[in-house]
C-alpha cells in the first residue's frame, strides 16, 4: 500500500498539498504531519484517506513513526515567516536543520523512494540582491554562497544533503527553491505573514477604522516576485515527475517583479477605498534585499512550463479570503497587528 507523506501538513503550502495529493491519489494513504495541534492547522483535511499526525519532527523517533511505510516524503515543515520573523529569529530558523536532517534519514530507511524538500529563494548570494537593477536569480547564484543569515543557510545546508542522499543512496531527491508564495488559507497575522497578506490585513484595518494609515516596513521600494498557491502546487508536482530535475535545486517561483508600493497599488485597486490609503513608511523595520526574482529559464526549459499567475489575478482571491477572515475576527488581529514577530 502507498503512503504518502507530508510533513509540515498544518501549514500553508502544506495544507494546500494534502488536500491536491488526497483527491489525485484517491487509493492512496496520504499522512499529513505537523506538530501543531489539529485546531491550529491551516486546513484540515476531512478526505477519508488522509491521516493527521502532531509530531515534533525535529525529533528522530518521532520522524520514524511519520515516515513508516513511506513511498515519498513531501517536506515543508519549517519554522519560518515573513522578514520580521525571519530577521528577528534566526536561531530557531537555524534549527530547522534537526527537520531536514532526521526525516531524510528515517525517509530512507523506510525505503521511501521520493524525498521533496522545500527550499528557498533566501539560500541565493545576497551581493547579488542589494542593487536596486539587480537581474533575477538563476539557480547557479547560490554559490559562491552568501545566503541570508540563519533561514537561508539552513536552506542551503539542507540543499546539499539531499543532493548527497541521492548520489551516496540513491534515495531520489527534489528540490524547489520557493520564491514568496501566497494565496487563500495563508498566514494573514501574527508576524509570520508575508507581505501580501500583511498589506492586504493592513488595508483591511483602515477600512475598518482600526487604523488610519498603512504602514510600510522601508522605503516601499523593494522588490520582489511573489507566487500563487495554485502554482507552487503544480509546480511541486511537475518537478517530482521529472527525472532530469533529481538532486537537482530549480526555482520554482513568479518572474513578474514588482515593489511593495506597487502592491499596495493593485490591493488598493480591489479594495476600492473612499479615498487613497495614506502611507507610513517605517524605515527602521527589516526589509531584506533590495530586489530579489526568479530567473526561470531552467524550469521553462526542463519542465516546458513555468508559474505564470500574474500578481493582479492572485492578490484579488487573497484579499478576498483575508477579508472574510478579519471580518470573522472582528479585529486586526491584536497586538502583532502591524505585522511585528510576536
Amino acid at each position: 500500500m502507498h503512503t504518502i507523506v507530508i510533513a509540515g501538513a498544518g501549514g500553508f503550502i502544506g495544507g494546500a498539498l494534502v488536500h491536491t495529493l488526497a483527491r489525485l491519489h484517491p487509493d492512496t494513504t496520504i499522512r499529513a504531519v505537523d506538530k501543531k495541534p489539529l485546531p491550529e492547522w491551516h486546513r484540515l483535511p476531512h478526505l477519508p484517506n488522509t491521516e493527521c499526525l502532531c509530531l515534533d519532527l525535529a525529533q528522530p523517533d518521532a520522524c520514524h513513526i511519520a515516515t513508516r511505510n513511506a513511498t515519498e516524503v513531501y517536506n515543508l515543515a519549517a519554522d519560518m515567516g515573513g522578514m520580521g520573523y525571519i530577521s528577528n529569529y534566526r536561531i530557531a530558523c537555524m534549527r530547522n536543520v534537526l527537520i531536514n536532517t532526521n526525516l531524510i534519514e528515517a525517509a530512507y530507511r523506510a525505503g521511501a523512494s521520493t524525498y521533496f524538500f522545500a527550499s528557498s529563494a533566501c539560500v541565493y548570494n545576497t551581493a547579488l540582491q542589494a542593487d536596486p537593477n539587480a537581474v533575477a536569480l538563476k539557480e547557479s547564484d547560490a554559490y559562491p554562497a552568501l545566503a541570508e543569515r540563519g533561514y537561508g543557510w539552513e536552506k542551503l545546508y539542507a540543499e546539499m544533503l539531499c543532493q548527497e542522499y541521492y548520489h551516496e543512496r540513491g534515495l531520489r531527491t527534489y528540490i524547489a527553491r520557493f520564491h514568496n508564495i501566497y494565496g487563500p488559507y495563508g498566514t494573514w497575522r501574527g508576524g509570520r505573514e508575508k507581505a501580501p497578506a500583511a498589506l492586504c490585513r493592513k488595508a483591511l484595518a483602515v477600512l475598518h477604522g482600526d487604523a488610519d494609515h498603512v504602514p510600510i516596513w522601508g522605503d516601499g521600494t523593494q522588490e520582489r516576485s511573489y507566487t500563487y498557491i495554485d502554482d507552487c502546487i503544480t509546480g511541486i508536482l511537475k518537478i517530482v515527475a521529472c527525472p532530469a530535475l533529481i538532486a537537482t535545486p530549480v526555482n520554482l517561483g513568479s518572474d513578474e517583479l514588482i515593489s511593495v508600493n506597487g502592491l499596495l497599488d493593485i490591493i488598493e485597486a480591489i479594495a476600492q477605498p473612499p479615498q487613497p490609503f495614506a502611507r507610513r513608511y517605517e524605515p527602521a523595520q527589516p526589509t531584506g534585499v533590495q530586489r530579489r526574482n526568479s530567473d526561470n529559464t531552467f524550469i521553462r526549459a526542463t519542465l516546458d512550463w513555468a508559474p505564470g499567475a500574474p500578481i493582479a489575478e492572485g492578490l484579488s482571491p487573497t484579499y478576498t479570503w483575508i477579508a472574510k477572515q478579519y471580518n470573522q475576527a472582528g479585529q486586526a488581529g491584536g497586538p502583532n497587528a502591524d505585522g511585528n514577530p510576536p
